[in-house]
């Protein structure tokens, strides 16, 4: 007859073996599925990308199971019920990292994510959750003391596979000079993947060009992330293009993808930066916009029409005034037609925004004065291509806090631009595409406070260039 420690003995190989077998096609299935399913860099489905955003939201529970689990087997040295308590964190860490791989998988194939960081990304994952599910196996072994080393080996390898994953996931979000952006210089060139480039020092590109795309655009067009097979992360890169052929036509802004995308509304599903992340600023756009026209070169040291201010810190921004008791006549005028005040930020000291695109032909001197009333809450007027004269200047003296002017497209002449010198708040001011002329923007350029003046297609612009030529 057999004995009852043989039947238990038997019982524990056939449910072994079962473990192994279910262990053995779970691996199979996660090594194989990354080539079943390729990340191609090609969207695959919004629905894979609604499920896949729930990501982040769950990856942070298997993460802290899977560092409870050796605390817990430490602790468990003197107190067994804590051992016991590891167990089952092992197998809820487990059960939680594989719909995170899942989800996550779903986001990458989905939003047709790829590069380099993205795939090491993926295959941590992977990686993780295989060794999860052989600490599982290897655990009753290591209980039972009939093996010393394998579980604590895993189980630490497990750990380090987290850490590597969680780095590249890291890098993903945040790019990858997260960790090493604010190192001192001779730190940083140690570090192949630090963001130091080989952009010629000093050239428009390498000042005001690439550290707009770093910020902006890299997160999902470096090394890491290459959606829609580009990259902008070097200078070639970004003239090389992507999927689509290139982002950049030196010479025509108009014809730039890349220029096209930033400048679409918020709302358009084809608006760059996606997923909600910091759009471009009206300056970077600006200066984008100049370069290209130039001819987008990586060792230009300027650009016509673009005079930018030297490395000193801008002053920070006074805040403005209390708008309270305007608040319900501004937010009747943002769900209408016509021009609109939108606060810039959720902050009501930062002041308002003055926009006008949507009646910019019809908007003129008249209806900016309708605007007095707001003068002193307004930190950015935005009237390119609109109808105003060079009678807007005796409204505009009244916007104390006024910090960036939009003036390109419109047929001002800038004989009134002198009534501009009282406002010691303006840092930007764009009359690019104007009639303006030397003599005219003489008034500006004494301004201390302005860092930001954009002349290109002006006479004054052909007159600077001029200069710079006879040197």
């Amino acid at each position: 007859m057999i004995s009852a420690e043989q039947a238990t003995g038997a019982e524990r190989t056939r449910k072994n073996r079962s473990a192994w077998v279910w262990v053995t096609a779970a691996v199979v299935l996660l090594v194989v599925l990354p080539f079943v399913f390729r990340l191609d860099g090609k969207a695959h489905g919004d629905w894979l990308q609604l499920l896949g955003r729930f990501h982040p939201t769950l990856l942070h529970l298997p993460i802290g199971l899977i560092v409870l689990v050796p605390v817990l087997e430490i602790a468990g040295m003197k107190r067994p019920a804590l051992r016991e308590a590891a167990d089952f964190v092992l197998r809820a860490a487990l059960a939680l990292a594989l719909p995170t791989f899942a989800l996550g998988f779903m986001l990458a194939y989905g939003a047709g994510d790829s590069g380099t960081t993205v795939t090491r990304h993926m295959w941590g994952a992977v990686a993780l959750c295989i060794g999860l599910m052989l600490c599982i196996l290897a655990r009753p072994a290591w209980v039972a003391r009939e093996q010393g080393f394998v579980y604590p080996a895993l189980l630490s390898t497990s750990l380090l596979a987290l850490l590597w994953t969680g780095h590249q996931g890291g890098s993903i979000t945040h790019g990858g000079d997260y960790l090493t952006h604010y190192m001192p210089q001779s730190v940083r060139v140690l570090f192949p993947s630090s963001g130091v480039n080989g952009a010629t020092a000093g050239s428009f590109y390498a000042l005001h060009i690439r550290p707009v795309l770093d910020a902006k655009c890299v997160a999902c067009h470096g090394s890491g992330s290459a959606k829609a097979e580009l990259r902008l992360d070097s200078y070639d890169d970004l003239m090389h293009g992507g999927k689509d052929g290139a982002v950049i036509v030196p010479g025509k802004p108009e014809a730039s993808i890349l220029l096209a995308r930033v400048t679409l509304q918020p709302g358009d599903p084809h608006f760059m930066p996606a997923e909600g992340r910091t759009p471009l600023t009206s300056g970077e756009i600006s200066w984008i916009r100049a370069w290209i026209r130039a001819g987008a070169t990586e060792t230009a040291t300027s650009v016509p029409g673009v005079n930018i201010g030297g490395e000193r810190a801008e002053p920070p921004p006074q805040p403005v005034g209390d708008y309270s008791a305007l608040v319900p006549e501004i937010q009747k005028m943002q769900s209408g037609l016509g021009a609109k005040l939108v606060p810039l930020s959720a902050k009501a000291s930062d002041g308002l925004i003055l926009r006008t695109v949507d009646v910019a032909s019809s908007f003129g001197d008249a209806q900016l004065a309708g605007f007095e009333r707001f003068a002193p809450y307004i930190v950015e007027a935005e009237l390119g291509r609109t109808a105003v004269t060079d009678g807007c200047f005796e409204t505009l003296r009244k916007f104390t806090h006024l910090r960036a002017l939009h003036l390109e497209g419109t047929g001002i002449t800038g004989s009134n631009l002198g009534k501009l010198s009282s406002l010691r708040q303006l840092t930007y001011l764009n009359l690019s595409g104007t009639k303006v002329t030397p003599q005219s923007v003489a008034s500006v350029r004494e301004m201390s406070n302005l860092r930001h003046l954009y002349l290109f297609n002006t006479a004054a612009e052909a007159d600077e260039t001029a200069a710079r030529s006879s040197k």
